[in-house]
């Protein structure tokens, strides 16, 4: 049994016109839902094997603002075909992972991490796929032995958090 948890990252500013997509920074409120889901990753006491995660300025910030709510993460990974790969490629990712690791976190872009989350899961796929808001995170427990089994259907949806869940207010 393996584990693989989605995350998208935190919901990016558009202010600056002159800001390429690949190096726009979280807004205020992305860093609050980056920061809310790290408090939530540290209370449910989240640890994983290794963190796959794009080089985007918004998702390197969401990795830092995990660590402001109190997470501390694991070895991180920064992957350049994560920001633009599509399902597949993302698949090829994941599945190119050592054996060694047990519980993986990704950490990337929709609508690859919604479409991937959809379709691992048995469960819940239409709960995440196309509603998959920035900063959210999904958990799914696979039923394989390694990772290059990884197929459509072959896991189970156990958490899906989105940042508006975690605000009190």
């Amino acid at each position: 049994m393996r584990s693989l948890t989605l995350l998208r990252h935190a919901k990016s500013s558009w202010d600056d016109e002159s800001v390429d997509d690949f190096h726009r920074p979280l807004n205020e409120r992305g860093w609050r839902s980056a920061k809310a889901m790290g408090e939530y990753l540290a209370t449910h006491e989240k640890q994983f094997n290794l963190i796959l995660a794009s080089q985007a300025e918004r998702v390197v910030q969401t990795l830092r603002g995990l660590a402001e709510g109190g997470w501390q993460h694991g070895p991180v990974q920064f992957d350049p075909a994560i920001y633009h790969a599509g399902y597949q490629e993302l698949l090829g990712i994941i599945r190119a992972t050592s054996e060694d690791v047990q519980r993986l976190l990704v950490v990337g872009h929709n609508p690859t991490i919604g479409t991937l989350a959809a379709q691992l899961s048995r469960n819940g796929g239409e709960e995440v796929l196309g509603k998959y808001p920035t900063g959210a995170l999904a958990e799914i427990e696979l039923d394989i032995g390694g990772w290059t089994e990884l197929e459509p259907n072959n896991g189970q949806l156990t958490t899906f958090v989105t940042p508006k869940s975690l605000f009190k207010d």
